[in-house]
């Protein structure tokens, strides 16, 4: 029951945690604000309303009973009599009706307030209108063949303290809230920066201005995150010297190999003893650019399109096929992104006919596909060509004339671009190759 909830609530909450903090902050206030506003409105303004409503009710009685008495003869003086006392202008109007048109609003409180006091007393031989004037009310009732308009200020019937009253609970309300939302963006923005130079850091970007800020936790998780940074940075930095030297190791005893072989009388043995030492050259090469694929390249802003228009101009135009007219861009490392590409669009070539190339743009990533019309990959291995050096024994060993790293270092710099590479089977009967990278 509890987890349907909140389930059903997280569909509605925001992501972010700026606006879930706004929340837990501003929402007890209005709510607060709201109560409050509900029991002086209910308790004191509709009451105090009422009470105002039902005296002004008896004056006008009580200056209809005057005026229908006989002992009144003089109406001019008791007309001024009200006027001075209560503030009434009166008009006596013969021969005339009320009017027949609604003027009373249904849910303003001074109008229904003045509806129920005015129709125990007048029945329905009353008319007022609150719209027409702004401070004014006018009242008509009808007497005998006389109708008695009584204009008379709104202030009579509603309580001049609502507005005050409403000022003052929603004024300190809104300052409030705009000194919680200062204080919690300066609380949530080390929080957002951490994240954001975690997002550069695992795309493999360098991050040089790291600076701890916030509250002491965050200062804290900022320093381990830089110190585990700079341990990783380190760590790849002593495999790359070391791989360097490695290399330069091996190359001088494989070029005096190669030396001697070419000194040898015996021609066939000599020549099959380079063809072992250019594999191993070449196996040295792959695996160095495979430990080299997260280089120390900047990101720039990449055209795919331009890429892939690029990469295919190298191969007979009548052995692919390009779909993609839109120009997407991304952030990236453009030598990186084009060394993928090239690697999947190579290995098509290989092991198939023809190539078909597809690019497009979905929400929020940039979608590349390679089709082949090739042997393809058995499902059960689609996992497994992306090892280091592995390579299928099969109807289609990827890399055939390499040591199996073309897809390892193709799935590493798209991953390092935090995006993803699939495998599936073509229409084609080959192999579909599909590249996501985040815009």
């Amino acid at each position: 029951m509890s987890y349907g909830l909140n389930s059903f609530l997280k569909k509605f909450l925001p992501k972010r945690l700026f606006y879930r903090a706004l929340i837990i902050v501003a929402a007890p206030i209005i709510i607060l604000q709201l109560t409050i506003s509900v029991v002086f409105f209910d308790s004191i303004w509709i009451k105090a309303n009422k009470g105002m409503t039902k005296s002004l009710v008896s004056e006008v009685k009580t200056l209809l009973d005057a005026y229908k008495s006989e002992e009144t003869k003089n109406v001019q003086f008791l007309t001024s009599l009200y006027k001075k006392n209560f503030d009434f202008v009166i008009n006596i109007n013969k021969g005339e009706k009320l009017p027949s048109t609604k003027s009373d609003r249904r849910f303003s409180p001074m109008d229904r307030s003045l509806r129920r006091e005015m129709k125990p007393v007048f029945g329905n031989d009353y008319w007022f209108d609150t719209v027409t004037y702004i401070e004014l009310v006018d009242l008509r009732i009808k007497s005998d063949k006389e109708i008695i308009q009584i204009f008379f200020p709104k202030s009579k019937i509603a309580p001049s303290s609502v507005r005050i009253f409403v000022l003052w609970i929603t004024l300190p309300s809104i300052i409030l809230i705009l000194i919680a939302i200062l204080f919690l963006r300066n609380q949530t923005r080390p929080i957002v920066k951490l994240s954001k130079a975690a997002e550069r850091f695992g795309r493999g970007e360098r991050v040089d201005d790291l600076r701890p800020s916030g509250a002491s936790e965050i200062r804290k998780a900022t320093l381990e995150f830089d110190r585990m940074m700079k341990r990783i940075n380190k760590h790849l930095n002593q495999r790359s010297e070391m791989l360097s030297g490695i290399s330069h190791d091996l190359r001088t005893p494989l070029t005096r190999l190669k030396l001697q072989l070419a000194m040898m009388d015996k021609k066939d043995t000599a020549k099959k003893m380079a063809s072992d030492i250019d594999e191993m050259e070449k196996m040295l090469n792959d695996y160095l650019q495979y430990t080299k694929s997260q280089s120390e390249e900047d990101y720039v802003d990449v055209d795919i399109k331009n890429i892939l228009v690029d990469i295919l101009k190298n191969f007979d135009p009548n052995k692919y096929e390009f779909k993609g007219d839109e120009n997407i861009t991304i952030q990236g490392r453009k030598n990186l992104i084009k060394r993928c590409i090239s690697n999947i669009i190579e290995n098509g070539f290989s092991y198939g006919n023809k190539v078909f190339v597809e690019l497009r743009k979905s929400i929020n990533s940039a979608i590349i596909i390679i089709e082949d019309d090739g042997p393809g990959i058995p499902k059960d291995e689609y996992e497994n060509v992306f090892k280091p050096f592995y390579r299928v024994d099969k109807s289609r060993g990827l890399n055939k004339s390499g040591v199996g790293l073309g897809l390892s270092i193709s799935q590493d710099i798209v991953r390092s671009h935090g995006g993803n590479i699939t495998l599936s089977e073509s229409n084609r009967k080959g192999l579909l190759v599909k590249i996501s990278l985040p815009l």
